[in-house]
């Protein structure tokens, strides 16, 4: 089909997601036609370096032989099976026994999802069951932290502290709470690690004061804030917010959505602070987008309180397609792949990727250079000792992906200038390279914006 004919059947009927639709209307549709490795080409032949991975999911890269294999093999034998009615499927049970294998302290049960923002509303759900089984059903409150992302579902839209998703939807709900965020750069208590995490654990306690920790259900954290603008925080900071809900009764929920299966280095990223959650999220690397599924993990505690506090009850929470096969077979394949050389791969790759965009700090634009293994970020800035953000009227988010694109490059643009980078795990260093220099002409075209240049001078 012609380019053009496909731009216009996008443009009449398919809706996307998180975007303005009048504008995509305006702009019209790109259309993706293959990948290889970290290399994007669209339908026009144009040719990019995949700098965030799909939506920060692909870490495997495209085009891995064995996922494709695996996933044609079990459509042939077995496209379907449900896990209602006690039935299963090898791929799937194999798969559980894996990650629980594979995952912190007693995480041993393994609930499977479409995705991420199904396994947030499957926690929620599963948590209170948990407390009505523990006979306190009072336990009802739920606290996350500011410019978190817990999903777009209707439940989990709430736990997420991000306006885009609350305006227009009746969210959050009044028993959804919210803690400021470790955001070190633009931090009221300064870039100081031990101060950062002294301020959080001061706000997580005011905020179970104000609630009553008999009241309050549990606490959601992402290990490194995502779509907040990929926020890293101080070493220790997780374990220092787990021991505060540790110490009040409340079920600590990890969301690993984003930072699992090696995208931060290990296998999840909660276990460099040596931190075992109640319940532990997962999707995105698990299947390296290839196809969808998400996981919730729980402790043997929780599993054991609501299938004791259930009997002989069926536990009324379920999907059609939850331990699908075909997605569990991929699952496998991915494993197969992290296990032999991709995670170790994926360690070098982020090195040589927070060298390189380190080396970028001295650009007149940037203000911050963060990150962990292969997700990282630069924030933009018009006066570095101000760290004034760039101007709305410059349209950052969008001036700035374009550039990019149009230079051979697709990184993730947040508004007023944050640029998001989550590649391929399988990244040569010639595709590192490739992002970094991109990424500096990319810099350099922003520089000669006029709007941005009015902002520097005034």
């Amino acid at each position: 089909m012609l380019i053009n004919s496909l731009i216009e059947l996008d443009r009449a009927h398919l809706v996307h997601p998180v975007s303005s639709y009048r504008n995509h209307e305006t702009s019209g549709v790109r259309v993706l036609r293959s990948a290889k490795g970290a290399t994007l080409t669209d339908a026009s032949g144009h040719q990019l370096l995949d700098g965030f991975a799909g939506l920060w999911c692909v870490n495997a890269g495209y085009g891995q032989d064995s996922i494709v294999e695996a996933a044609t093999r079990q459509l042939r034998e077995l496209p379907y099976a449900t896990g209602y009615f006690g039935l299963g499927s090898e791929p799937a049970i194999r798969l559980a026994a894996r990650l629980a294998e594979l995952a912190p302290g007693d995480l041993n049960h393994v609930y499977f999802t479409l995705g991420g923002s199904d396994a947030i509303d499957s926690t929620i759900r599963f948590i209170r069951y948990y407390h009505h089984a523990e006979g306190l059903p009072q336990k009802d409150q739920f606290i996350s932290v500011e410019q978190g992302y817990h999903g777009s579902s209707t439940a989990g839209s709430g736990l997420t502290a991000l306006p885009a998703f609350h305006v227009g939807f009746g969210v959050p709900y009044n028993w959804q709470h919210k803690i400021p965020s470790h955001y070190a750069y633009r931090n009221p208590v300064g870039s100081h690690p031990q101060a950062i995490i002294d301020a959080s654990v001061a706000a997580l306690r005011a905020k179970i004061a104000e609630l009553g920790a008999d009241r309050i259900a549990a606490f959601y954290i992402e290990p490194i804030q995502g779509s907040g603008g990929v926020l890293v925080p101080p070493p220790s900071w997780l374990k220092s917010m787990h021991a505060v809900c540790k110490e009040n009764d409340i079920l600590f929920v990890a969301d690993e959505v984003i930072t699992g299966f090696g995208r931060v280095g290990p296998f999840f990223a909660c276990e460099e602070d040596d931190v075992v959650p109640d319940f532990m999220t997962t999707a995105k690397g698990l299947t390296s987008g290839y196809v969808p599924m998400g996981a919730v993990f729980m402790s043997d505690r929780v599993y054991d309180t609501i299938a004791d506090g259930a009997g002989k009850m069926a536990i009324g929470h379920g999907y059609t397609y939850s331990a699908h096969p075909v997605s569990a077979a991929v699952g496998l394949a991915c494993l197969d792949l992290y296990e032999n050389g991709l995670l170790e791969n994926g360690r070098k790759a982020g090195r040589r990727l927070m060298e390189g965009l380190r080396s970028l700090a001295d650009h007149p634009l940037v203000g911050d250079v963060r990150g962990r293994g292969m997700l990282a970020a630069i924030e933009l800035v018009t006066d570095k000792h101000r760290k004034t953000p760039l101007p709305a009227q410059a349209d950052p988010a969008r001036r700035i992906f374009d550039r990019a694109w149009d230079n051979g490059l697709v990184i993730r643009a947040f508004a007023q200038g944050v640029l998001g980078y989550a590649p391929p795990l399988c990244c040569t260093n010639d595709d590192i390279d490739g992002i970094i220099e991109r990424t500096r002409m990319t810099l350099d075209q922003t520089l000669e914006d006029p709007d941005i240049r009015a902002a520097m001078k005034g």
